[in-house]
């Protein structure tokens, strides 16, 4: 097959990991970068031109590794190579959908799946009521561009809490306000979904003076065996936002576990290292299962 690493920086430990393992089973590997391609919107044949005046050629199939700062455009992207019938692992809407924290709460929420106590508002004089529908300090406040622990603060005491909100607030800035779980503090576990499974799973230590446990700040990563209920609310979570692959972060509170947060391109460097699984190579196969290779007549003519 002919697949697409949709992807901005090829030297990544993931996107060398995916191309790899897509070469080892026999498949010709792409990588392209989003932000080089300009397409042309017709009802008969819709195209997509890479820099210098390239037309992309018609791919099996497509593994989006969109960045945060890129969705936008990248999702256009991809959303352009789904019309000209491509098969993408991870669709445009659903990669959209994720990445909106709040949206992706909101789904969470309908489809009763637990996660901690979440506020979201825009006026600064909502500020004292915001804080009283998580319970209280100490709270999480997260910037809702985010990602890899960025944009995430702990607010101890109520005085702090208002003050960094307003601050927040003050330069326009869209932010969550979340429940604090104690019992969890400075620990998660990423699960990593393929499909309907979890293909992997690693739990996450802050390092110390720290609570976010993402490893990108400095955090250690270890083995973790998960309960089958943290195996099935990880696959829900995924299945709500409509991603094949997720990494979905859940913390383990008093009365359960909880989802912190659904990931559309997890990152595959930690948690093959720390669990000696090849993910890469489980989604390479996935593809292999769900992908359909275009025969001649099915790809598009430009």
């Amino acid at each position: 097959m002919k697949i697409a690493i949709i992807a901005t920086n090829p030297n990544l430990y993931s996107h060398r990991r995916l191309k790899a393992e897509g070469e080892a089973h026999g498949h010709e590997v792409t990588i392209i970068n989003p932000l080089y391609c300009y397409m042309n919107v017709t009802t008969s044949c819709p195209k997509v031109h890479y820099r210098g005046g390239e037309e992309l050629p018609q791919f099996d199939a497509v593994i989006p590794r969109i960045g945060a700062s890129i969705t936008y455009y990248g999702t256009a992207v991809l959303r352009h190579l789904e019309t000209m019938g491509m098969y993408a692992i991870n669709g445009s809407i659903a990669i959209a959908r994720s990445r909106d924290k709040f949206r992706a709460m909101q789904l969470l929420a309908r489809k009763d799946i637990p996660m901690p106590k979440t506020s979201f508002a825009q006026s600064p004089g909502d500020t004292e009521d915001l804080i009283r529908m998580v319970g209280g300090a100490p709270l999480v406040i997260k910037l809702m561009e985010g990602t890899q622990g960025k944009g995430v603060v702990l607010a101890d005491s109520h005085q702090s809490a208002v003050s960094i909100i307003n601050a927040f607030k003050g330069m326009k800035a869209d932010i969550l306000v979340q429940e604090f779980i104690e019992e969890s503090r400075g620990t998660d576990i990423r699960c990593f979904v393929v499909g309907d499974k979890v293909v992997a799973a690693m739990k996450r230590q802050a390092k110390e003076g720290d609570f976010r446990a993402n490893v990108h700040q400095g955090g250690k990563a270890s083995k973790v065996k998960l309960t089958p209920q943290e195996r099935a609310i990880s696959i829900a979570a995924a299945k709500t936002m409509g991603l094949k692959v997720a990494g979905v972060d859940l913390i383990r509170s008093n009365h359960g576990p909880l989802v912190l947060e659904i990931n559309s391109s997890p990152g595959l460097e930690g948690i093959e290292k720390t669990t000696h699984i090849n993910i890469a190579g489980k989604i390479i196969q996935y593809i292999e299962k769900h992908a359909k290779p275009l025969s001649s007549n099915d790809r598009f003519q430009g």
